[in-house]
């Protein structure tokens, strides 16, 4: 270390790659020895690929032609040479319109839509993954009474996964109620106790929408809509483990 001090904005220019490899390689170190730090850096780099797994589908698409600059200012009247605040005011107009429209498919409030069935989805695993007296309703024996009676409840065919190939077995389920009416828990576990849920439920709101990444304390999980119905796996597991599980799942309960 030479001894010059590590501040916030090292720490998060060290996530986003942007210092030299000597200060970079000096942090490293430092968040060797310092577990505190370290924790808040893995909580930047968590934030960090949330945003770029939200803003993925949408970063490529073309600007609106009502967002472009010179169509803005082009519109503007000409009773006079527009001064440099006029000027100004139309460049923050436009940052402020491209930024509406890159966020546009997060700019839900919490309790609606994706956002919502995420939130609901890590709290129905926080009350029922612990559980190891009664966590599902009925068992995986019953899957096709199960299937046929939580259909009924949520006036939708609910599909279940089989994610045997990637190491879990279905343990059975139930129906919870939530804020958006009633919703179907899935829950499987591995040969090491580890258990994942999924919650799928029809959406009165982003009926579709891509796959998002989204973290709840120690529940992480991906969450989407496909032809109406919502769906969202969590777990206390790392996004990468979880995001290749998440992928199945949504092309196994793809409405056909």
């Amino acid at each position: 270390m030479n001894g010059r001090p590590i501040t916030e904005d090292d720490l998060h220019a060290y996530v986003d790659r942007a210092l030299g490899s000597a200060r970079h390689a000096e942090i490293a170190v430092y968040l060797g020895s310092h577990p505190d730090a370290a924790q808040r850096v893995e909580g930047f780099s968590n934030q960090r690929e949330m945003l770029r797994a939200a803003l993925a589908p949408i970063a490529d698409e073309p600007i609106p032609p009502q967002l472009n600059l010179a169509r803005i200012i082009g519109a503007r009247p000409r009773r006079r040479a527009p001064t440099w605040w006029t000027a100004a005011a139309a460049i923050l107009l436009c940052i402020g319109g491209l930024s509406g429209w890159w966020l546009r498919g997060i700019s839900l409030p919490a309790s609606e839509g994706v956002a919502a069935l995420a939130q609901e989805a890590a709290d129905t695993y926080t009350v029922y993954a612990p559980d190891h007296v009664q966590p599902v309703e009925m068992r995986a024996s019953d899957r096709t009474k199960f299937v046929d009676w939580v259909s009924q409840r949520v006036h939708r065919s609910v599909i279940v996964p089989d994610l045997t190939a990637s190491g879990y077995r279905l343990m059975g389920g139930r129906l919870v109620a939530t804020s958006h009416g009633p919703a179907a828990m899935l829950m499987y576990d591995d040969d090491h106790g580890t258990r994942l849920v999924m919650l799928t439920r029809p959406m009165a709101a982003d009926q579709n929408a891509p796959m998002s990444l989204h973290s709840h304390g120690a529940v992480a999980g991906f969450s989407w809509a496909d032809g109406g119905m919502g769906y969202s796996l969590v777990g206390a597991s790392s996004p990468d483990r979880l995001r290749p599980i998440a992928n199945e799942v949504r092309r196994k309960a793809r409405p056909i």
